[in-house]
């Protein structure tokens, strides 16, 4: 089921509370584009004739026919397999060593351009086993606190229309967008059977239909949230082992009752609150930023610049959401794919010895 057209056009209101009473502000009415909708998926409609379920974008969607097509043997995907350290010499990345994860094997690869993609986690872990140590790696660590409540709704048959698009039922999720100076947080209300968080207190018969609310916030951003690493602390993998200092802001912890005291309102005003509105751990969102951020300048407080390539390297990038260097509050992966592509147009320009777009 999704609302009738128009029936969510508007922001919730605050609610401002004084003694035992509930003063409730005008609705704010964000820009278009900000309000709630429909959350946008990778997933497209079925390719063939006829009525299917939905595809989702994949490594096949975005490879192509590249793994199959004649002349494009230079592309090789390796599985089971972890580099270990980065090979260099001077001011240059020569390649990387290897190793297979089920035989043992050590094996080096050698490339003219090396990009370092393995998340905002094992990304610093990785330059740092490989002597590369700027700064802020693994520092200004951004993830999105995350406020949940589950409700039950009361909705007339009347508010409601079958679903159209098979993606509906797919995903099960609709999308409040942050809206900054309006609504600083991005939510989604998600169907029971959509939703990752439990979100009812008990089991019993019920007709009226069940959601989440999952409000994500931006995080003030801090230098000493960070990752770091210990020359002498290694994992099993014989890398210096991953430990993380991270805590919330007195700014942060605000904005957390902020979008406690609205989500406790919207549960209200949809039907039956179901779950008290609680932040939920440190790393839940899964969506781990900054550490090794991008930045206009080698001053100390980025990695590399906004191409991805490291400070002080010819021939080494970065990629993925560690390199975002700002709070975020939505999913961040189109904007870590919306930089990649800055970034290969600056490998093709190092591999084809020409100076990078700007």
């Amino acid at each position: 089921m999704r609302p009738a057209a128009g029936h969510h056009d508007r922001v919730p209101s605050h609610p401002r509370r004084r003694g035992g009473t509930r003063e409730t502000r005008p609705p704010l009415r964000p820009p278009a584009a900000r309000r709630p909708q429909d959350r946008p998926d990778a997933a497209g409609l079925h390719p063939g004739p006829g009525a299917g379920p939905p595809r989702w974008t994949g490594a096949d969607t975005i490879l192509g026919t590249a793994l199959h097509a004649p002349g494009r043997s230079r592309l090789t995907i390796r599985g089971n397999a972890r580099a270990r350290r980065l090979l260099a010499d001077g001011d240059r990345v020569t390649g990387a060593e290897m190793v297979d994860t089920r035989t043992g094997e050590v094996f080096t690869v050698i490339a003219r351009a090396v990009a370092v993609a393995a998340d905002a986690l094992h990304t610093p872990q990785l330059l740092w086993a490989s002597g590369i140590r700027p700064p802020a790696l693994g520092r200004y660590l951004n993830d999105q606190p995350q406020v949940v409540v589950g409700a039950r709704i009361d909705l007339p048959a009347h508010r409601a229309t079958a679903a159209t698009d098979p993606r509906d039922a797919l995903t099960g999720v609709s999308w409040v967008p942050f809206a900054d100076g309006v609504h600083p947080f991005h939510g989604q209300v998600m169907q029971l059977d959509a939703s990752p968080i439990a979100i009812h207190a008990a089991d019993r018969p019920d007709p009226r239909p069940m959601v989440g609310l999952g409000w994500f916030l931006p995080k003030d951003v801090q230098p000493d949230d960070r990752v770091w690493f210990s020359d002498g602390d290694l994992d099993e993998h014989g890398l210096p082992a991953i430990h993380i200092d991270y805590r919330l802001t007195g700014d942060d912890r605000a904005l957390v009752r902020r979008a406690v005291e609205e989500l406790q309102d919207l549960a209200a005003d949809l039907g039956e609150q179901t779950r008290t509105p609680d932040l939920l751990a440190a790393g839940s969102s899964l969506h781990y930023q900054g550490t090794v951020r991008m930045g206009a300048a080698d001053d100390g407080t980025s990695v590399c610049d906004d191409h991805g390539r490291v400070w002080g390297w010819q021939n080494l990038f970065v990629g993925g959401n560690g390199v975002i260097p700002t709070a975020t509050a939505c999913n961040p992966t189109l904007t870590a794919v919306a930089l990649v592509v800055r970034s290969v147009d600056a490998i093709t320009a190092t591999l084809e010895t020409r100076t990078p777009p700007s």
